[in-house]
């Protein structure tokens, strides 16, 4: 089969009443070399016949796979490994895109010399909400070339933003499937910027949806503060390891992220669980310790906010 420029990846769970809004977006699209990729995570509505009829009718491939629920980041992992494009987009079961998004992410991307793009990988670009208004911060300059780590803490830029990242490179991150529960996201980019730049412009590349059922909108209690405990222990630990020194440029925003094991340290104990994953090194141990208070009154916090 042709290999498509850019797969697009949408995971997917009982949302067939926002699929449809997702299909008619990526239709949309002026540029047309990719291919969509499903992978349900256990959906018990009318997903997968939805996708079976649009199948049919669409003038790009669309591969649809259902697997057990096992949360976004086993779906992510399948869907990378189902992929058959060079660029990996992960497109949301709730958002759209304007009609020229890939167009923007192709040109933007053979903006950089190909002698150069192994160093990178991908572009990202701005979100606007439904009113049209940016969600979150622009970029200083256009393009800017960083890394999630370098923006966020070095330049505090912040705010929904979205982009593709190179297939190959995402199958050198692979979430960890062995946590239990939901692992955030912020894990994998981490690691990834420790070793890649991306390519960060001012387009408009995505509109943002808010539905009532979005993890945004949960209402927080303590089964689900436990339920995304150990994945919370395990990133926090991760971060303290590998990005403690970014505590002399940002302590704030490290002391936040680095309390969150300990936040969610008791929680796995209130709930009866032990704590597997704490920090390795002297510095990262060093920075959990001192942000536990922190931690303490999150905890402390949740506890209330959910009674």
């Amino acid at each position: 089969m042709a290999t498509p420029l850019f797969t697009i990846f949408t995971p997917t769970y009982n949302r067939a009443h926002t699929l449809p809004r997702v299909y008619e977006s990526i239709t949309a699209q002026t540029f047309r070399d990719f291919e969509w990729v499903v992978v349900d995570d256990g959906s018990t509505d009318n997903s997968a016949e939805l996708i079976a009829g649009w199948a049919a009718e669409a003038d790009f491939p669309i591969r649809y796979f259902h697997q057990t629920n096992g949360h976004k980041k086993t779906a992510f992992n399948h869907g990378v490994r189902e992929a058959r494009g060079e660029l990996f987009l992960c497109w949301d079961s709730d958002d759209t895109a304007p009609a020229d998004a890939l167009r923007i992410f192709h040109d933007r991307w053979n903006s950089i010399p190909e002698a150069e793009r192994g160093a990178y990988v991908g572009v990202t670009g701005l979100c606007i909400d439904e009113q049209g208004v940016i969600v979150g911060d622009s970029y200083p300059t256009d393009p800017y070339d960083s890394d999630t780590l370098s923006s966020t803490l070095g330049d505090g830029i912040g705010g929904e933003k979205w982009g593709f990242q190179r297939t190959a490179v995402l199958r050198e991150y692979p979430f960890p499937e062995f946590i239990e529960g939901l692992v955030g996201e912020g894990l994998i980019w981490n690691a990834i910027a420790r070793k890649y730049r991306t390519r960060y412009v001012n387009d408009v590349v995505r509109i943002y949806h808010i539905e009532q059922d979005s993890l945004i909108h949960s209402r927080k209690t303590v089964a689900k503060m436990r339920g995304v405990a150990e994945g919370q222990c395990f990133a926090a630990a991760d971060f303290a390891d590998h990005e403690w020194r970014w505590f002399f440029r940002a302590p704030i925003k490290v002391l936040k992220v680095a309390a969150n094991h300990g936040r969610f340290s008791l929680h796995l104990r209130r709930g009866g669980g032990s704590v597997r994953h704490s920090p390795r090194t002297f510095p990262g141990r060093f920075l959990a310790l001192l942000a536990w208070p922190i931690g303490f009154v999150a905890f402390l916090y949740d506890e209330l906010g959910s009674s």
